[in-house]
């Protein structure tokens, strides 16, 4: 045994690793009349794969089984010589909880021969709040989707990834213990388009919020494990297709016609299969699922006019160009996504068992190339480049291409009757990039022509092709490898897990806006005839890199030791300790020295190091009581460290101005003049000039190739540490950064009600306590300055914000900053908590009918949540008073303050052969959307128009344009609940909330049920409906947004001018009248009306 531990132990030192919940376990106590039976053979085995767990009782009479196989059923079997056998049946067995069953063996002498009770009277033992579903109670939910984000729905705490109010980024989520995050985090969708792996290749789901074990960790928020099917000693699959289209849906709103239905459609398709390769021994599973989507991307198409034209430019294109631009009226389109699963469970002997699970998935979608954003000082944010007048090529165009590649391997082996071992490898591939059907080609923008300038003051698009302009090395690639090693001895009252993990990290960010090149000409003839662009862009890698990236890499290493002591029958206690430090690897970074130079009060950004490796503890406590027959009291209280999204990491090397460099606009763009003869016509400067006649050719065609660009303009792609310049705003990490970490405390009661029936009430209460947040501050204010700023330097009236315009020196000139340079550095901030009250029912009242229902109420204040990817906008977007760096405790971006969810399943008895109907219903009602009331412009004079509302107690406090004005708002602001309830404060950013939503999903389903031989085969047909409220009223489920025509913000008031360094306000009209209610606007999309989705699915 010892051998074979160090052999674990070696493995771990040269392997990374990281600690989740796959498997789950069994407990309990032995005993007789007199009392505990030392010795007693325990045998658990999984019925229908023979899989077989064994031990004895020890000295006081307790096993514990580790490591087991979640589901069943089990059969538990308890042998001692003098004493009838005794065995328990259909037991199953949840994800990441104990099941606990406790025997009373019987002398031989009384005569009884075995005794058998029933699972269904045993308990699951937990001391986390927690939900878990199995495969069954997955399929029965309504769902359109079909993805993880629709099943754990189910949790009250659940809002998509969101859990308990925390930003849905930070969610760990696992599949047989490997990490399938959205680790980057330009958004809190999961990987492989959103749904990386099938529902149906699922067994069992846990979301987690609080679990006081110690080997759960890396989220503050909660976290979902999901285990994947085994094969068994049956052969079993099935084959399925679900498929909608535009016809299976509504198509009116507030009774409001939407008009001609486009086309669109979804079709899914797949199938598994598993079974024995060797009974008892070798099992497997293949899962493989297609879902396709395809829709026309581009609607538009060139009239006759125009094709002529565009046939022109085809043919330039072609003959001068060696370049094919693809159809001007073939297009392209749709998602496409391909999963693929594999599976292997080997029983290797009775005290060894090893699973391997291989998983892919593919999805991509194509897009219309960006709308209108280019390196030209006349940039027309009217059009697009696919719009009625503008007709894209079609290699213009970009797909998405969203990859997860992962495998995990586990082996649970147990080398005595007191000691087991689990350990786990897995590794995790994501690679999301932007792919094209062009050639390596500059991005070409043909504008409409000079008419159309002089008509409305800008350019207007006529056509674009080439690689588009933002596609061109823009991905993301995040590896993950894991491993973990977990110990558990058992003695006496004491089960002792004790474990080490690793996890390797690496991701990389390639961003390359204009990377191929990009010109843009005034009209088609002047790219026909060879005259001068109007721009030419470029962006490269510095030092002969092709693919510049910004990039991280980070080794975490655990530790983590805990006790579960049952301290009495009905009493345990769980208490340890974890520690994670992480050591970041500096050597894909480099300094630049002038960014280092700029010295803001002491403070430098050094672009060539992480932050200092350090170790962070965690130490928690948790237990479990049944106080009485069926009630148990169960809580907890410790520290959990969470991940940040690397984004905000690797926008530091990103912007350090070292990776890549980019050449557009000064130098390289034209300005429009005009003249009493030629009318408009671009102006050149002489360096402008003489740079765009170098990528002249001699045969008067455009430089395409990005290596003759360098060569023909003489640019320096050569960067060292020395070399560095100040770039426009310096991203950076504070070297005492830490990651966040909260310290979570829970009660909870659960009642069971001593009815015939099952009857359940849950109550919980959880309390959060931030002890290192996250935010970003600029470290280029003064800060003091602005904080102690005394009334000479505020507005006047009763709103006493800090008027930046004042903060000047002697001369009239803002010194309120070191210098020219912000410097959005990422640090920690103390501040912050939350609190959880959730209360709960769960009943089946008579047979074939449940019903599950919670209310759950949740509150979150913060600093930041980091509204954004880019430091600049997760900066900027934070709505304060006297600016971001300033800003106070707020409430979460990501809270649902009141949520009320509900489902019912029901039976109905059959009519045909097989099951009868069954009818699943889920319910949600929540406080939609956060809102926060800023001006609509910049207030306070900080350059950032994300300031919050003064909310007067009378109009009469503030100066207004009009009385038209100042009574509009009162009407406003008597009429909205926030704003009247917190008259004489200052708005609280995302305070405030649309009205309720209410939606009802649905699904029916008719199962038909034929045995051959012995084998039953089954076809279910299913209808899933989706906000099935709106199908009987257009005005029902429907989200409400603001009468400004925001998801986010109210901006009822702007700054029209100061008197006095006091400003004078006017109310934003609408549709040239004064609003009166907030929210007031629904959103006119197809996505709020119903839905349905049909089914069919075969199995055996």
């Amino acid at each position: 045994m010892k051998k074979l531990f160090t052999f674990f132990v070696a493995m771990i030192a040269s392997i990374s690793l990281m600690a989740q919940v796959t498997t789950s376990s069994m407990s309990g106590k032995v005993t007789d009349a007199q009392g505990t039976i030392p010795g007693a053979t325990v045998i658990a085995t999984h019925t229908p794969s023979g899989t077989f767990y064994g031990t004895t009782t020890n000295s006081e009479g307790r096993y514990s089984l580790q490591g087991m196989r979640v589901g069943g059923p089990y059969t538990i079997e308890v042998r001692f010589v003098g004493y009838a056998p005794s065995r328990l049946e259909n037991v199953t067995l949840k994800l990441g909880e104990t099941y606990r069953a406790d025997f009373l063996l019987q002398n031989e002498a009384v005569g009884l021969g075995e005794v058998v009770i029933s699972g269904e009277t045993v308990k699951h033992v937990s001391n986390s709040t927690s939900t878990v579903l199995n495969s069954q109670e997955i399929a029965n939910l309504p769902t359109i989707n079909r993805s993880i984000t629709d099943v754990i729905k189910v949790s009250p705490y659940a809002n998509g990834m969101s859990i308990a109010g925390s930003d849905g980024r930070s969610t760990n989520f696992t599949v047989d213990g490997a990490n399938f995050n959205n680790n980057f985090g330009l958004s809190s969708n999961l990987p492989g388009g959103g749904t990386p792996i099938s529902v149906d290749a699922i067994e069992e789901v846990q979301v987690v919020v609080a679990p006081f074990d110690v080997r759960q960790s890396n989220f503050v928020g909660g976290g979902v494990n999901a285990i994947t099917k085994s094969g068994t000693n049956r052969f079993h699959g099935s084959a399925y297709t679900y498929y909608t289209n535009q016809t299976f849906r509504g198509n009116k709103l507030m009774g409001e016609d939407l008009g001609v239905r486009p086309e669109e459609s979804q079709w899914t398709y797949g199938a598994t299969v598993g079974g024995p390769i060797v009974k008892d021994k070798l099992f497997f599973f293949l899962n493989a699922e297609r879902t396709e989507e395809p829709s026309e991307v581009i609607q538009y198409r060139p009239g006759d006019g125009d094709t002529e034209l565009l046939d022109q430019i085809y043919d330039k294109l072609v003959n001068d160009y060696g370049y094919n631009p693809g159809s001007y009226n073939e297009y392209p389109g749709g998602n496409n996504n391909l999963k693929l699963l594999a599976r292997i469970d080997w029983n290797i002997n009775d005290n060894n068992k090893l699973m391997f699970r291989f998983n892919n998935t593919a999805n991509t979608q194509w897009n219309a190339p960006n709308g209108n954003s280019c390196d030209d000082n006349f940039r027309n944010r009217a059009y697009n480049r696919s719009s009625a007048v503008s007709f894209p090529f079609s290699y213009n165009m970009y797909s998405m291409r969203n990859n997860v590649m992962s495998f995990a391997t586990e082996l649970n082996s147990r080398f005595s009757t007191q000691v087991s071992n689990q350990f786990l490898f897995t590794y995790t591939d994501i690679n999301d990039q932007r792919g094209s059907n062009s050639d390596l080609f500059p991005h070409i923008d043909i504008m409409s022509g000079y008419e159309d300038f002089q008509a409305t003051g800008n350019f207007i698009p006529f056509t674009s092709f080439g690689y588009e302009l933002f596609s061109y090395n823009n991905g993301v690639k995040n590896k993950v490898f894991n491993a973990t090693d977990n110990v558990t001895i058992y003695t006496g009252n004491h089960k002792i897990t004790a474990g080490l993990n690793w996890e390797r990290q690496t991701a990389s960010n390639s961003y390359m806006r204009n990377g191929t090149g990009y010109y843009r000409f005034a009209s088609a003839e002047d790219f026909l005839n060879g005259a001068r662009p109007l721009s030419f862009a470029l962006t490269v890698g510095n030092n002969g890199e092709e693919n510049p990236r910004g990039e991280i890499t980070y080794n975490q290493f655990g530790a983590y030791v805990q006790d579960e002591w049952n301290i009495t029958d009905n009493f345990k206690l769980n208490f340890g300790v974890r520690g994670d430090g992480i050591f970041f690897d500096n050597s894909q970074l480099m300094t630049n020295n002038a960014i280092l130079e700029y010295n803001m009060g002491g403070n430098v950004v050094n672009t060539g190091k992480w932050p200092t490796n350090r170790i962070q503890a965690s130490p928690r406590i948790g237990f479990n009581w049944e106080a009485a027959e069926g009630l148990t009291i169960r809580g907890g209280s410790g520290l959990f460290q969470g991940r940040l999204p690397l984004v905000f990491f690797t926008n530091m090397p990103q912007n350090a101005g070292m990776i890549q460099s980019s050449w557009n606009k000064n130098g390289f763009s034209g300005s429009i003049a005009q003249d009493s003869i030629n009318g408009y016509y671009v102006n050149y400067t002489d360096a402008t000039l003489a740079n765009l006649q170098a990528l002249v050719k001699p045969d008067g065609t455009y430089i395409t190739d990005v290596n003759e660009m360098i060569s023909a303009l003489g640019l320096n792609t050569t960067v060292t540490p020395e070399d560095g310049q100040l770039t426009g705003d310096i991203n950076g990490v504070d070297p005492n950064f830490r990651m966040p970490q909260i310290w979570k405390s829970m009660l909870g009661i659960d009642w069971t009600v001593p009815v015939s029936f099952p009857l359940t009430f849950t109550i919980e209460g959880m309390f959060n306590k931030t002890l290192w947040g996250v935010r970003l501050v600029d470290w280029n204010l003064k800060y003091d300055m602005i904080a102690n700023a005394g009334d000479e330097f505020r507005f006047n009236g009763p709103d006493k914000r800090v008027d930046y315009r004042l903060l000047v020196d002697e001369d009239g000139n803002s010194n309120y900053t070191y210098g020219s340079h912000s410097a959005y550095v990422l640090t920690n901030s103390r501040e912050g908590y939350g609190y959880t009250i959730n209360a709960a029912v769960s009943t089946t009242p008579f047979k074939n009918f449940n019903l599950n229902a919670a209310y759950t109420h949740t509150e979150s204040k913060e600093i930041s949540g980091m509204p954004g990817s880019a430091a600049t906008s997760a900066y900027s977007n934070l709505y304060s008073v006297d600016g971001p760096t300033f800003v106070g405790i707020q409430r979460s971006q990501y809270v649902i303050p009141n949520k009320v969810t509900a489902s019912v399943g029901y039976m109905f008895p059959a009519l045909f052969d097989g099951d009868g109907i069954r009818i699943s219903l889920f319910y949600t009602g929540y406080s939609a959307g956060a809102y926060s009331y800023i001006y609509s412009n910049d207030l306070n004079g900080d350059g950032m128009a994300s300031d919050l509302m003064y909310i007067p107690n009378d109009v009469n406090e503030l100066k207004w344009v009009s009385e038209e004005d100042m009574n509009a708002f009162k009407t406003f602001m008597d009429n909205d609940k926030y704003l009247s309830e917190h008259k004489g404060q200052y708005a609280e950013a995302y305070a405030g909330r649309s009205p309720w939503r209410h939606i009802l999903d649905a699904r029916i389903a008719k199962t038909f049920k034929k045995t051959i031989g012995k084998t039953t085969h089954c076809f279910e047909l299913s209808v899933n409906a989706n906000n099935l409220l709106n199908m009987f009223n257009s005005s029902w489920g429907l989200y409400k947004y603001t009468c400004y025509g925001s998801y986010e913000v109210v901006n009822p008031l702007k700054v029209d001018h100061f008197e006095d360094y006091t400003p004078v306000f006017s109310m934003n009209k609408v549709n040239g009248e004064y609003p009166t209610e907030t929210f007031t606007n629904t959103h006119i999309n197809t996505n709020q009306c119903w839905s349905l989705m049909f089914g069919l699915k075969y199995s055996f």
